[in-house]
């Protein structure tokens, strides 16, 4: 079954990082990929348009946000929650 959110979050990162999607690997940070924190925060409202969620992002102090954004793993799990929540 495809996993449509996964797509979606790494189409996102791909074009943030302008690579290939396919050269995304769910282990990298964003930083790993060449996205700066202005590329992280854009990256950020294109997800929040994509899925039509408020991403709990703090782009001052990241470290201190409710969404992790560690790897592009953690990315893909905490939007997926987000999707989750909105659909409750």
């Amino acid at each position: 079954m495809p996993d449509d959110v996964q797509d979606k979050v790494i189409r996102i990162l791909a074009d943030q990082a302008m690579l290939e999607p396919e050269d995304i690997e769910m282990n990298q940070a964003p930083a790993d990929l060449g996205i700066d924190s202005l590329g992280l925060v854009e990256a950020i409202f294109s997800i929040e348009e994509t899925f039509d969620v408020s991403v709990p992002f703090n782009a001052n102090e990241p470290e201190k946000s409710e969404f992790d954004i560690s790897t592009v793993a953690a990315i893909v799990d905490a939007v997926r929650d987000l999707v989750r929540q909105q659909k409750a």
